[in-house]
């Protein structure tokens, strides 16, 4: 981590890594807390049997199998450490789902997704399999990562995909979503960490990314501080009925220029891109707009 503990994210803002981390977090979830309050969450789904089925949302264009069970994806990409604990449960019986095959995969610090061509100010990725892989729940349900905190690209907030599968071939597709993280931390780590600087300013926060929105804050999960990495928990709720089918969130206007084939789509959206379920789209912010989604407020419009 970098030694500043100050960043100056708009001229009348001043904010450490802690606040950032403590300030933004969905459900007032303390540092310390974070995975606490997560087994707590999961032990009272199981004890009251409400369990909420998790909603399904656009895999995007960047989903391949690579065929890698493996808990640390990162292949050396440079990044912030980040572990994941994904509780997967069986939202009919709200117990734990052992053995779920679950696969993440998101893009590097520089919003690069592996495995692809024409990626734009990048090039070709193909052949490559960073930041990609899948493991099996354990008896508890729980299906952990390590990797890297993800980057970003336009028309898109910093997001991980995951998958929840059935079976361990990765065919009968249960769950696809997007697991999404706090703003100011995002913010802090953008600006300081040498890995993720970029000439540009992110142009999409959380409540401007339609798919976020559309996924819900369920999905923001429990994230905490440790020594040498950040620290990720959530749970997800299946039907085991239930089928994603989707296979691909193309650009506007149709199938990628030439023809090309799923496993070669365009890169990430140039000023935003539509899709099925909520595609993103890029934003001009203003200083008061990204203040405002910076530090989150209370609602006084009774919601």
């Amino acid at each position: 981590m970098t030694s500043d503990s100050r960043i100056s994210i708009l001229p009348s803002s001043r904010l450490t890594r802690r606040m950032a981390l403590s300030g933004a977090l969905v459900g007032g979830v303390g540092l310390s807390s974070a995975c606490r309050g997560q087994e707590q969450a999961v032990e009272a789904a199981t004890a009251t049997g409400m369990c909420r089925v998790t909603p399904q949302v656009t895999e995007g264009p960047y989903w391949i199998d690579p065929k890698l069970e493996r808990s640390d994806i990162t292949e050396g990409r440079a990044g912030v450490p980040l572990r994941l604990a994904i509780t997967v449960l069986d939202a009919a019986t709200c117990r734990p789902f052992e053995r779920a095959r679950v696969d993440i995969w998101h893009c590097d610090a520089q919003g690069v997704y592996s495995g692809f061509d024409n990626q734009p100010g990048y090039g070709s990725t193909v052949g490559q399999t960073f930041l990609r892989g899948h493991v099996f729940t354990d008896a508890d349900g729980v299906a952990r990562f390590g990797t890297i905190y993800p980057g970003w690209y336009r028309g898109r907030t910093p997001h991980i995909h995951a998958k929840v599968f059935l079976d361990d071939g990765g065919v009968e597709n249960l769950l696809t979503c997007q697991l999404f993280f706090p703003d100011a931390l995002s913010e802090f780590i953008f600006v300081n960490e040498a890995a993720y600087k970029r000439d540009e300013a992110r142009d999409t926060l959380n409540r401007y990314d339609g798919i976020a929105q559309q996924q819900g804050y369920a999905n923001f999960g429990a994230i905490s501080e440790q020594a040498d990495h950040y620290a990720l928990s959530l749970t997800l709720g299946v039907d085991r009925t239930a089928r994603s089918t989707e296979t691909h969130m193309g650009p506007p206007g149709g199938p990628p220029p030439g023809g090309a084939g799923r496993d070669r789509p365009p890169g990430p959206p140039s000023g935003g891109a539509g899709g099925r379920m909520g595609g993103p789209s890029a934003q001009t912010l203003t200083e008061e707009q990204r203040r405002d989604a910076l530090a989150p407020r209370a609602r006084n419009d009774g919601a």
